[in-house]
């Protein structure tokens, strides 16, 4: 039986998690995944933020478990958040990511919801996760390099006059077909687990196992990496401006349900421990927290899909496609492994990364530099707002 105080500090704690997917859903998860197609002029902003969200909510439950497990239960070690340090650390973060939707500029959310939940874990009286925090620093060092190397790669690929469209943007196609058939679902997995479309596909034909690979995972990811080439070609054969609009639009799709999947997980992540009494189960969670991000991003999500498609560079097709083909490969690698991940950091720096392709790409370096300082300047505030709070709430209670 849940006393009246414990079920108020929940309460709060709900709300302080749906302002918190409200703000993604405004800012990271709502408005960078198509920022590259509406720089490209390949979709509406508006349109943008419509799909954006119905793309979020089905990421969010799909692919939401891993990161909301690491942020609710693996950033602190020794002690279970209670329910007013989950809501301070949620308001806090989400205050901050609010100022930066607001602003115009693009606050790391993952940084943000990081900080806060370490600071007030820490006044809590628990100890550093070094562990975990080693695994998080590494993505967020190698996202700029990796992310924004390999967009500027592919864009001076896709760039190149001794290299036809016609073969390079059907290969990259199979590459996301490849991809795509090792991404693991929820729908797809046992009761408290998740499966590739390869896995499932392997298990129903019976394949054998030989030297210690999968036949059916393999014959289903050359399958669709196939089938997808196949179908890109095909159509950049009949039109090769709208191909790569179209294969730009599918990008974009994909990497907002990425987005869904990774960045639920820091809304109701600090949730999990506080609801734990109620056996509820974590799809009914995520479904919760989808809905908080489809309204974030029906709602708040255009103004920063302006900001980051025409504020940071000036894309066409060619170079949106390489910056959103890393976006998705390392939004997936952040899910598979559960690692918070801010898609500000990832998208931004493929955009600048594709941008530089063609000789700087009308990018903003006053702008860029503004941004890092705000990645940097939101972790920093969050671990010591979240940690000075906390600690003045003990003083006061």
């Amino acid at each position: 039986m849940v006393d009246a105080a414990t079920l108020a500090t929940i309460l709060i704690a709900a709300f302080a998690s749906l302002f918190m997917a409200w703000a993604i859903g405004a800012g990271s998860s709502g408005s960078t995944p198509f920022a590259p197609a509406v720089g490209a002029n390949a979709i509406s902003v508006m349109r943008a933020g419509f799909l954006v969200g119905l793309l979020g909510f089905a990421g969010a439950v799909l692919q939401g478990a891993n990161v909301s497990e690491a942020v609710g239960r693996e950033l602190i070690s020794g002690v279970t958040l209670s329910g007013e340090a989950a809501a301070i650390g949620l308001l806090t973060a989400a205050t901050l990511v609010a100022i930066g939707v607001f602003t115009g500029y693009p606050i790391a959310t993952a940084f943000t919801v990081t900080g806060a939940i370490v600071g007030v874990g820490l006044a809590l009286g628990g100890d550093p996760a070094w562990a975990k925090y080693t695994e998080i620093a590494t993505l967020w060092v190698l996202t700029p390099f990796v992310g924004g190397g390999i967009a500027y790669v592919t864009a001076r690929v896709l760039r190149a006059e001794g290299v036809p469209e016609r073969y390079t943007v059907p290969v990259l196609a199979g590459l996301i077909g490849a991809l795509l058939a090792n991404i693991e679902f929820a729908l797809l997995g046992p009761p408290d687990g998740s499966q590739s479309v390869a896995r499932t596909a392997a298990i129903a034909m019976g394949a054998p196992t030989v030297g210690g690979f999968d036949l059916g995972v393999i014959a289903a990811v050359i399958a669709f990496a196939l089938g997808a080439a196949l179908v890109v070609g095909r159509d950049m054969a009949r039109d090769a401006a709208g191909a790569q609009r179209r294969f730009l639009l599918v990008l974009g799709g994909l990497v907002a349900f990425s987005a869904g999947g990774s960045q639920v997980g820091l809304a109701i992540g600090p949730l999990l421990p506080l609801l734990d009494p109620f056996d509820l189960s974590l799809t009914a969670i995520l479904v919760g927290g989808g809905i908080g991000l489809l309204a974030g991003s029906w709602t708040g999500a255009p103004r920063m899909i302006k900001a980051i498609a025409q504020d940071y560079s000036s894309l066409g097709p060619r170079r949106s496609i390489a910056a959103l083909i890393p976006s998705f490969a390392i939004a997936q690698a952040a899910v598979l492994f559960g690692i918070p991940v801010s898609f500000n950091e990832i998208i931004v720096s493929a955009v600048v990364g594709a941008g530089y392709a063609a000789g700087g790409g009308g990018v903003s370096k006053t702008k860029m530099g503004y941004t890092v300082l705000a990645w940097i300047g939101s972790l920093v505030l969050s671990i010591v707002l979240g940690y000075g709070i906390m600690t003045l709430a003990f003083a006061v209670l």
